[in-house]
């Protein structure tokens, strides 16, 4: 049966470019070539041929099919009936799509529409391909556990920061590590009943998959949010959440759009576990902020 365009692509042409985008490093060069096309042009791929697409790419009919099939489909028919629907929707009044190349000599007014964009896209591709079955498990673990530790270097060491912040305001028992030698001595000390959580939008940083594996081998229950699926940290994840993978510039390297998509599936995992222990979090909240009021009245001169 053929998938609906919407599962598989979400909004047009979007959520098929965040697709490529994810599954960009498990494809060969050939494959890549393929997937791009279509991204870049469901109307015109979808018109092709399986050897006309094949022609258009300088790869093979197996290359296109194969790519079809990492894609989400049984074969090429499926895939082009789904581009001639993406294709529709596109032709059917939805404003041209907003380029985010940011030039050096661009107004900052551009660069605000830009980014905006930008950041629109990612949170969307996020939300679109996250799953809601592995975030619905780690918010169970993470509502019943003794102790979460939160793994992350640069910039996702800022989001495990947030996150760790979220939990202990709601009574919960959280650290964030960014120092790998404290973060494998902590990991040693988790046992079944804890959590473990590695943020690192490639999935091979080192220093966060080490301690995830300490605590997985010790027993606690291990999560990961990265935006490779099938990279190096996910070996030693009970639970992967996957992020949006934006496409890197110069004037906007690739910390930026994953912290974006990092800090979505963050709040997804704090307000899940606010609400299955909202008895106690809710006069946990309410603590913390009474006793910060005071920093946030304005002082009388």
């Amino acid at each position: 049966m053929t998938q609906d365009v919407k599962e598989i692509f979400g909004s047009p042409g979007g959520s098929l470019a965040a697709k490529v985008r994810t599954l960009a490093p498990s494809m060969t060069r050939s494959m890549h070539r393929v997937a791009e096309a279509v991204a870049g042009d469901p109307a015109g791929c979808a018109a092709l041929t399986v050897t006309g697409l094949a022609e258009l790419t300088g790869t093979s009919e197996a290359t296109v099919v194969r790519t079809a099939r990492l894609l989400g489909y049984p074969g090429y028919r499926d895939l082009r009936l789904a581009l001639a629907g993406l294709a529709a929707q596109q032709q059917s009044g939805r404003a041209p799509a907003i380029t985010t190349d940011i030039a050096v000599d661009d107004p900052i007014a551009d660069v605000v529409t830009k980014l905006a964009y930008e950041e629109q896209q990612t949170l969307a591709d996020t939300a679109a391909g996250l799953d809601t079955a592995q975030l619905g498990a780690a918010v169970t673990a993470l509502a019943g556990a003794r102790r979460t530790d939160v793994y992350g270097i640069g910039a996702s060491g800022l989001v495990a920061q947030d996150l760790t912040q979220k939990l202990l305001r709601i009574g919960l028992i959280a650290h964030a590590h960014s120092d790998p030698h404290l973060a494998v001595t902590n990991a040693v000390q988790l046992r079944s009943g804890d959590v473990a959580i590695a943020i690192t939008h490639s999935g091979s940083t080192g220093d966060v998959i080490e301690p995830l594996r300490v605590a997985f081998d010790r027993g606690a229950t291990t999560v990961a949010i990265t935006g490779r699926p099938d990279s190096p940290v996910t070996q030693y994840a009970d639970h992967v959440l996957t992020t949006s993978t934006s496409r890197e510039t110069e004037l906007r390297p690739a910390a930026m759009s994953s912290r974006t998509s990092q800090l979505l599936v963050v709040d997804c995992l704090f307000v899940g576990v606010a609400q299955r222990t909202y008895e106690s979090a809710a006069p946990a909240l309410a603590a913390s902020y009474e006793a910060l009021a005071h920093r946030h009245r304005s002082t009388p001169r």
